[in-house]
Formats: C-alpha cells, sequence, structure tokens
C-alpha cells in the first residue's frame, strides 16, 4: 500500500496523524484566533478550547470510555459543534441521528447500535421517548452543557485512537432493505476534510459557508476544514433560502455546497432577490442536469464542480475540474474509478457499468457495515468498493453517473431506500400491497410515487393516508404522489416488477396540490 505523503504531502507526514490529533493541536493553538463562527457568534480557539475540555470531563464523570457509542440528535448549533470535537478526542464513537427521521427509521438506529447514551435538543425528547430510545440512557444537550459550566478549567484530553477505529457510525439507506451503520473511521474523516479541500477548490483566506445539518457527511466533513487550512468555516442552522444572500454577503462566503435541490430554489428566485455582486466564487456538490449547467454557471458568475461520491469511501470519488457539462469527472487522486458489467468485465466507452472502486491507500473505504456480514461482502470485494451505481464513460475517460442499481431513489439530497417506505405503508390496514419508485423533480433530484393496491372493499382518502404517514416517515422519505392499481405484475418469487411501473406523475394524487 501507498502512504498519505504521495497524495497530501503539504499536511501529512505520519499515517497514525488523522483526525483527533489535529483537532487538539489546533484547540491548543492560539486562544484569540477565530476558526469558527455559529450564526455570527465568533468561537475564539481559547473559550472553545475551554468548552471542549469541559464537555469532556462531563462525559468522564458519566462513566463513559473510548469506544462506546454515543446517538446524537440534534439541530445545528454550537453546542453541538462543541460536543463532536468532545467525543472525537475522547475517542466515543458519534452516531448522529437524523433530525427528520420517525416511527420506525427512527427506532433502528438505536435498535442495531445500542448506544451507551443519547443526547438530543429538548424538542425531540417527546419524540424519542416514544421511540426504541426510550430504554437508553438520555441526557438533553442543555443538561449537559449546564453540567460541564462546572467542569470549566479541566485540561483538555486527547484519548490516542487508531487511525481504523470507528469515529462514527452514519446509517444511510442507499440500497434496498434496512439502512446500513457505516463505519467511519478516523482516517476516513481525515481523507474526507482532505477531499474537500480539493473538490471546492478551498484556498488560503477562504470564508466557508456550513448550512448542511451536521448529523449528514456533507455537514460533519466540514469540521475538520479550519484545523486543515488557514481558512474560517461559518456555521448556520439550517439552508435560508430568504437568508442566504444575506449570510453570504455577512460571511463573505466563497464556496457554496450544492446539495438536495438547493440551486433549484435559487435559481427560482426573482432577480430581485440576488445581490448586485456576491463573493462566491465556486459552486460545488452533485445533482446539476446538462440541460442546467450553462444557465447555473452564467447566473452565478461561478464554475461548477460537480463530483460524485458515497459515504463508505471518505465521501468523495471523483471531481469535474475541466468544467465539462454533466459529467462528474475523473477519479481523485488516491482512488482510480471502472465501471464493470454483470461479469465484472470493463465496459467501453459510452457503455452503462457499475462504479467500482479501488485505491492504493489503505483505509480509504469503510472497514465494514456494523453488524452486517452479508452487505460488507457485497459491497467490499477482492480490496474494492462496489457502489451499485451506474455511470458510464465518454471517449476523454470523463464520468457521466447515471443513477442506482439498486433500489433506491434520491430525494432533497438524502438517498430513500424504497424497503423503508414500503415497510411502513404495508402496515396500514388499507394497503394489501404497495410499490415505492422515484419520478422526476423539479426540485431537486426525484420526487417518490406510491403504487397502492387496496384490500378488497376498503375505501381510501388519500389525504388522511399521507396524514398517518407523516407520524412515522421523515419528510423526505413521504410519497409525494399517489396511485391506485388494481394489481401488481409479480415475479416467480413473489417480488413485484418494478420495472414494469411508468415512472411519471401524471394521473396521481400529489400530496402538495392540496
Amino acid at each position: 500500500m501507498h502512504t498519505y505523503t504521495e497524495f497530501f504531502p503539504r499536511r501529512i507526514t505520519d499515517d497514525h496523524l488523522v483526525t483527533a490529533p489535529l483537532i487538539y493541536a489546533g484547540l491548543m493553538s492560539d486562544d484569540s484566533s477565530v476558526r469558527i463562527t455559529f450564526d455570527g457568534r465568533s468561537l475564539q480557539t481559547g473559550a472553545l478550547r475551554a468548552r471542549v475540555a469541559a464537555l469532556q470531563a462531563v462525559l468522564a464523570a458519566q462513566g463513559l470510555t473510548a469506544g462506546q457509542r454515543v446517538a446524537v440528535m440534534l439541530n445545528n448549533s454550537d453546542e453541538q459543534i462543541v460536543l463532536i470535537y468532545a467525543l472525537i478526542l475522547s475517542g466515543l464513537v458519534w452516531i448522529p441521528i437524523n433530525t427528520r427521521l420517525r416511527g420506525p427509521g427512527l427506532d433502528y438506529p438505536f435498535e442495531h447500535a445500542r448506544p451507551a447514551l443519547v443526547i438530543a435538543d429538548d424538542g425531540f425528547e417527546p419524540l424519542l421517548q416514544q421511540s426504541a430510545a426510550a430504554n437508553l440512557p438520555y441526557q438533553s444537550i442543555d443538561a449537559l452543557h449546564d453540567d460541564a459550566q462546572h467542569c470549566i478549567g479541566a485540561p483538555l484530553q486527547l484519548v490516542e485512537s487508531a487511525s481504523d477505529a470507528a469515529l462514527c457510525l452514519i446509517y444511510t439507506s442507499g440500497t434496498t432493505g434496512a439502512p446500513k451503520g457505516v463505519i467511519f473511521t478516523h482516517r476516513m474523516m481525515r481523507i474526507a476534510g482532505e477531499a474537500v479541500l480539493k473538490v471546492a477548490d478551498v484556498q488560503a483566506a477562504d470564508r466557508l459557508l456550513l448550512w448542511e445539518p451536521l448529523c449528514h457527511i456533507g455537514g460533519a466533513q466540514m469540521l475538520l476544514l479550519p484545523f486543515l487550512a488557514d481558512v474560517q468555516l461559518n456555521v448556520v442552522q439550517r439552508f435560508s433560502a430568504s437568508r442566504f444572500w444575506a449570510q453570504c454577503q455577512t460571511y463573505g462566503a466563497t464556496q457554496l455546497h450544492y446539495l438536495g435541490g438547493i440551486l433549484d430554489i435559487l435559481m427560482s428566485q426573482d432577480a430581485s432577490a440576488w445581490p448586485a455582486h456576491h463573493s462566491l466564487r465556486t459552486l460545488w456538490g452533485a445533482g446539476v442536469s446538462l440541460n442546467n449547467w450553462a444557465a447555473i454557471e452564467q447566473r452565478f458568475g461561478c464554475p461548477l464542480r460537480e463530483c460524485y461520491g458515497m459515504t463508505e469511501c471518505a465521501s468523495f470519488a471523483t471531481l469535474n475540474a475541466s468544467n465539462k457539462p454533466g459529467s462528474v469527472g475523473k477519479a481523485l487522486p488516491w482512488l482510480t474509478v471502472e465501471l464493470l458489467d454483470t461479469e465484472g468485465q470493463p465496459v467501453a466507452a459510452g457503455q452503462l457499468g457499475e462504479i467500482v472502486l479501488s485505491s492504493p491507500v489503505e483505509g480509504v473505504f469503510l472497514p465494514g457495515y456494523l453488524e452486517n456480514p452479508a452487505a460488507t461482502a457485497q459491497a467490499l470485494r477482492n480490496g474494492r468498493l462496489h457502489t451499485g451505481d451506474m455511470a458510464r464513460f465518454d471517449a476523454d475517460g470523463d464520468l457521466f453517473f447515471v443513477g442506482r442499481r439498486t433500489d433506491s431513489m434520491r430525494v432533497r439530497g438524502e438517498n430513500v431506500s424504497a424497503w423503508e417506505v414500503e415497510r411502513v405503508f404495508s402496515n396500514h390496514p388499507a394497503v394489501q400491497a404497495c410499490a415505492a419508485v422515484g419520478v422526476e423533480s423539479a426540485i431537486g433530484e426525484q420526487e417518490i410515487l406510491l403504487y397502492v393496491q387496496l384490500e378488497e372493499n376498503i375505501a381510501y382518502d388519500w389525504p388522511a393516508v399521507a396524514e398517518w404517514a407523516t407520524q412515522r416517515l421523515a419528510s423526505y422519505q413521504q410519497p409525494r404522489y399517489y396511485r391506485l392499481t388494481d394489481r401488481f405484475e409479480m415475479t416467480p418469487s413473489e417480488r413485484i416488477k418494478k420495472h414494469l411501473l411508468p415512472r411519471t406523475s401524471d394521473g396521481a394524487w400529489d400530496r402538495q396540490m392540496q
């Protein structure tokens, strides 16, 4: 295997200097420096160090030790930023819980990962008390930080964690079946941070705007950047179209990470909502179609740096640095991309194949999925990561992403397993069988269309069915469209032949039009 120094010679000189030591060194540096702000409040390094150290002391006093798991269900806040750094430096395994999860989807990570402690905003406590988290030790983030006030002055601790030790468990719904717990290591987080610097074209003195939820790898990986480069990270609670341009002006934001349809939202704004001049230099992310490419570049006056990746490969795999419309570009320096057919053979240019990744650097890919040897064996084969995504190369070797080979959808920047949606609706008393498919969306990647076969002699009411679903599914998992079907065509193994279902919303009941 190769070493990091071949790919990241400026910053990495020791394969064991991965994540926690980097944060520790940064927090022990100049007290007056400001690397991070939250909603305009400066988090000076000295004050940030004191808060992280105090929180570490509280967690240790509760008996938590390195390797134990802590589930975190929080909205973006400076309290959450402090907590994440404290967990990493203490060697605890952080489990970010998507704040939009509901019902069985919320139960699953608690049942599967069995965390030693659950930490949440007070507003989520009633929801958690009705979930599988109710049987687990719980503390609100406010109570935790109140306790930490009594520990101000405690020294910052650095618990040694192996580079291949779990830093966090990230539950992803990229394929069929139950969500999979990606074991995301300390080394993977370091690589993810390095990859952001490259993909976003980060330069010295850049001012980054972090609007992504910290429960998402797209947000979490950004927390390493202020310790990797001379940049300031400006974190806000959430993306807001009405406040976006004012935030850009306030922070002097130089990059915009587009995810989940935010470019479509901004492009739909009236010209009067846009400033005459803005500070953005680079747009980076995924999901811009060939048809919209030129219009977006022209209106923003910035190049698009489209990329492809997944949590399992330390977040990023490719980058379009040549500005070829519609392409996700070429492999990052530490990766190799192949497109293989169903027999494992390379496909010709222009032909569809599965994206398969390999790397000469040890530890780029996940070591496995938590307690899921079958899924691990399916993804990791002969030292390569089989992604389940389909793409094609053009004659120049540039990659064009096509979609998932597996039964999933992409909604507002989130992967949604059809299995997760269907298992909830299968419990509705009026539903005999159902099938969830993705259809084209005007904003973001896709919307969910649910085909429903009713029980005999059962009346239905789509608004009531949709309301029933809001208590059991995350907002991004809820179908927008519903359509009745008399019967489904089935395979010999009694599976619905989804490929026969039209991928169009024409004639379907639309939840958003009511």
